[in-house]
């Protein structure tokens, strides 16, 4: 759901931007092998825009602020054997949804579930009734390629592996999965390094992946046609995310560590010796001074003061990581685009809110992830550069968060950093949502998620200066929907709706269009140039109020009768 740029917040040229220095020079250096197609320039993203367009017909120029508000539906609502059960409970959630005036759900469509029982051996039967039941409630459906295993991350409370046979592949060549540098394999997700390699039963991950998503158009293309599906998140990453897993519980992380660089499997080091040795430095190795999980910056000689990430060789490792990432979404995107060309939906890649060092020089935990973000050196908007070929989203974290709660000593800005975040992605003229990274039921969080959802506030007559094309909420629990949580809920989505009343035609789409011709890497690169971000709100003017509120939340709390 994009909407126009005004004429003072340009949507294609960057503004006031920085010289960059030293990465002319690697982006000469690093060569890739796959092939590229050039392009004059990214072009900017034009799509047909429903909340403009039901303005202009309803003559109702208010509904042009109106944020979708979405749920993400509870962990293990399909159960690791490929059960629905508590239907009738979750058909009364649901009811209590809609009657809210939520626009849908979110729901994770796990790959370690449907194709447990062998390659290519999909039983979508339980997401099929599940997605009747959503249906059948009148909310629509954010669909998300969950390539990833359930548990290990923060919010985890149930565990859904990857598919056996795949994790059996793993038992003989280990080197399919992300490996930290003591060796340690990650079994989240499937490294990057493979994703062209078919040493799956014949297959490549890519190909895997592709297979997937063409039989969840298949077997659930009813729900296409009749415009309940209307988002297909695809799983770049551990969690669902364009990133590598760099901060993982299972192994002994705990926040804020500054996490570590996930590329020691054979495969991204051979590739990365190649491309050493073709950038003229065969002598380069990956990084052995960038510390351990639980590390702060100063500790490390990568990330210390005068640290190796500020050296030529620093910075040349730093580029191919992130590249490669870059490279991996760009391709598994365009793989998507391809599989639901002409459906009624908009393709969406989530990226991780990693607010801790954010304020610290190296912006280590960031670094380790694949962001290459500095305060030279924009790591975000390449990938929102990246997104705009094929009419994405970028779906971000953390939006709930204040930088005053947060910890002094782990030098966290999330209120930066989603300003930083979401501007690069509204330069580049493409549609951003977002979740909160954790749970939260209380006004402060909501009113910090309602000041993003429009920076500079609702405009009575007409589109918004700056507006998120929709906001899903993290997550769908019986304490969510307990009496005081669902009446501050309720307030919440009526804002998120800009004071108007639920409106089906909002959230729907247009046909996808097919992805525009490959971005080179140096144009993907130009945009790592720092830009000003746009103008921020410090308080939202759609509040679901304050320290009043709250006081009357405990008054009906002690004389329930009121209530």
């Amino acid at each position: 759901m994009a909407f126009p740029q005004p004429a003072e917040f340009p949507a294609t040229a960057p503004i006031n931007v920085e010289p960059v220095k030293g990465d002319k020079e690697f982006k000469r250096k690093i060569q890739f092998s796959s092939s590229r197609r050039m392009v004059k320039f990214p072009q900017a993203v034009t799509t047909n825009a429903p909340t403009e367009r039901m303005a202009s017909i309803s003559g109702n120029s208010k509904l042009a602020n109106y944020v979708p508000l979405f749920v993400m539906l509870q962990l293990g609502v399909i159960t690791r054997e490929n059960e629905f059960p508590d239907q009738e409970k979750l058909e009364k959630q649901l009811k209590e949804l809609k009657a809210a005036g939520v626009d849908g759900v979110m729901v994770d469509v796990w790959w370690g579930i449907i194709e447990a029982k062998g390659p290519k051996r999909y039983d979508w039967s339980s997401y099929r009734k599940l997605f009747l039941l959503v249906k059948k409630c009148g909310l629509k459906i954010q669909a998300i390629m969950s390539f990833h295993q359930c548990g290990g991350n923060i919010g985890d409370g149930v565990y859904i592996p990857i598919p056996d046979w795949v994790l059996a592949v793993g038992e003989k060549d280990p080197d399919i999965f992300y490996t930290n540098r003591s060796g340690t394999r990650n079994k989240e997700y499937l490294s990057l390094g493979v994703d062209n390699l078919p040493l799956f039963g014949g297959r490549t991950a890519v190909e895997i992946y592709i297979d997937y998503m063409k039989s969840f158009r298949e077997n659930m293309s009813d729900f296409l046609d009749a415009g309940i599906i209307i988002d297909i998140e695809v799983g770049l990453g551990p969690a669902g995310e364009l990133r590598y897993p760099s901060y993982p519980e299972t192994q002994g992380w705990k926040f804020p560590g500054i996490g570590e660089f996930q590329c020691y499997d054979k495969y991204l080091r051979q590739d990365f010796r190649e491309a050493a040795t073709k950038a003229g430095h065969p002598e380069w190795e990956l990084p052995d001074d960038a510390g351990t999980y639980n590390d702060t910056p100063e500790k490390t000689g990568f990330f210390g003061p005068n640290g190796t990430y500020q050296t030529e060789k620093g910075k040349f490792f730093l580029t191919w990581y992130s590249n490669k990432l870059l490279e991996h979404g760009d391709q598994i995107l365009e793989e998507a685009n391809k599989t639901f060309l002409g459906c009624k939906v908009k393709i969406a890649a989530k990226v991780s809110g990693i607010h801790w060092w954010y304020t610290d020089e190296s912006h280590a935990c960031e670094l380790t992830s694949g962001y290459y973000n500095l305060a030279d050196r924009d790591g975000y908007r390449p990938i929102a550069r990246m997104l705009s070929r094929h009419y994405g989203t970028l779906n971000f974290t953390c939006l709930e968060m204040r930088d005053a709660d947060q910890s002094a000593e782990a030098k966290c800005g999330p209120q930066k950093l989603v300003q930083q975040v979401l501007s690069g992605g509204w330069t580049e003229n493409i549609d951003v949502a977002g979740e909160n990274a954790l749970l939260r039921y209380d006004r402060s969080g909501y009113n910090q998620i309602l000041v993003n959802a429009r920076p500079n506030g609702v405009n009575e007559n007409g589109p918004p200066k700056l507006k998120m094309a929709g906001v899903t909420y993290l997550r769908l629990t019986d304490e969510l929907l307990e009496r005081k949580n669902f009446r501050i809920f309720k307030t919440f989505v009526k804002k998120m709706h800009a004071d108007q009343d639920y409106s089906r035609e909002v959230t729907d789409v247009a046909p996808l269009q097919r992805s525009k011709p490959k971005i080179p890497i140096d144009e993907l690169l130009e945009a790592t140039k720092p830009i000003k971000p746009f103008p921020w709100v410090e308080e939202t003017d759609m509040s679901v109020g304050g320290t009043l509120a709250d006081y009357l939340d405990n008054i009906f709390a002690f004389f329930p009768i009121l209530n």
